[in-house]
């Protein structure tokens, strides 16, 4: 198990302009669209390196997304970057029928994800996005959880063959996976071993559950698992389910609606394969707001402090009902994980 430390702080949007151009020297094929936006979004690494395959459309997100489509379908690997709130939300049809209903190999980075936006506020932030993604059929859906991380997803969506969606924040946040640390599209990851509670998040609530399990040990004895999905859709049932099996309480948190969210599909699989006390962080159905991201991360809910509280009342819900949770645990593991 890979020790983990904080190696300082950089945002994950720098994760995705750097791999961006690194599959650019890698495939002569990849291209960018842009949406006037290249700057925040980071896709002006790549335009500065390949200026001839880069490609501005002004702020029209519907229409980058459709030419997107069309270059995916004339044999080029489209990218298109934008704010999450206008390249996903405001793309809903495009996305549904221009890309994942024709199986376009468009790939879209939704930048300004979450609160941690700061100052540009609730009309900025979006919070709502991956509800909607992980429906879609075809859609890949990714949320790394730091700077080289990011770097990473970008080059494995760029190599996959389908519509992908790599979600990103604007603020710097703790660095502290490296290029030794394991990635595979589809597969989560287990960054700190435990048994008494599993700590299920994405994006950056993950170094928050690496706190809140640092906490849980040094204050009450409990050794938390401490799982990374940064692949939401396809989502890794096994690696979950064992996490719900062998620890019986799980915590889910994300820098999103609670509705819908990571929370929501950990819970489908949970509910058919391995029915747990659960727990969710997240924010609570409101919009964000203007300011300082820390403060922000406080007012609604998203620090470990949070993911602490939260792991001790899923702890609590299970042992008062530890015989018969250990009932149905007899009976989940005495068959196989139906996916």
């Amino acid at each position: 198990m890979q020790e983990f430390k904080l190696l300082g702080e950089k945002p994950t949007r720098h994760g995705f302009g750097d791999g961006l151009a690194e599959l650019g020297e890698r495939n002569p094929n990849v291209v960018v669209l842009g949406g006037d936006i290249t700057g925040s979004v980071r896709t002006s690494v790549f335009k500065d390196k390949f200026p001839d395959r880069f490609f501005s459309l002004g702020v029209a997100e519907q229409n980058a997304t459709t030419v997107a489509a069309g270059m995916a379908l004339s044999g080029k690997v489209p990218f298109f970057a934008s704010y999450g709130a206008f390249c996903a939300l405001r793309n809903a049809d495009q996305l549904r029928i221009s890309v994942c209903y024709n199986e376009a190999n468009v790939k879209i980075g939704g930048g300004h994800s979450g609160i941690s936006v700061g100052p540009d506020g609730a009309t900025h932030q979006v919070l709502e996005e991956v509800a909607l993604l992980r429906t879609l059929p075809h859609m890949t859906l990714v949320v790394p959880c730091d700077y080289e991380e990011a770097r990473k997803a970008t080059i494995a969506i760029g190599e996959l063959d389908g519509p992908a969606y790599i979600r990103f924040g604007r603020s710097p946040v703790p660095m502290f996976t490296t290029k030794d640390t394991p990635f595979e599209l589809g597969k989560a990851q287990v960054f700190r071993e435990g048994g008494d509670v599993a700590l299920v998040a994405c994006g950056a609530l993950v170094w928050e559950a690496m706190r809140a399990a640092e906490e849980l040990a040094k204050t009450r004895g409990i050794q938390a698992r401490v799982v990374n999905v940064a692949t939401i859709k396809p989502l890794d049932v096994k690696t979950l389910v064992d996490a719900a099996r062998e620890c019986g309480a799980v915590v889910t948190a994300e820098e999103h609606q609670v509705h819908g969210g990571l929370g929501g599909a950990v819970a489908e699989v949970l509910a058919k394969n391995a029915p747990v006390p659960m727990e969710f962080v997240g924010v609570k159905d409101t919009f964000g707001g203007s300011g300082d991201p820390l403060e922000l991360m406080e007012k609604f809910g998203l620090t470990w402090k949070d993911i602490y509280a939260s792991a001790l009342a899923a702890i609590d819900r299970r042992d008062k009902g530890s015989s018969g949770y250990r009932e149905v645990r007899d009976v989940a593991s005495a068959s196989a994980v139906d996916a």
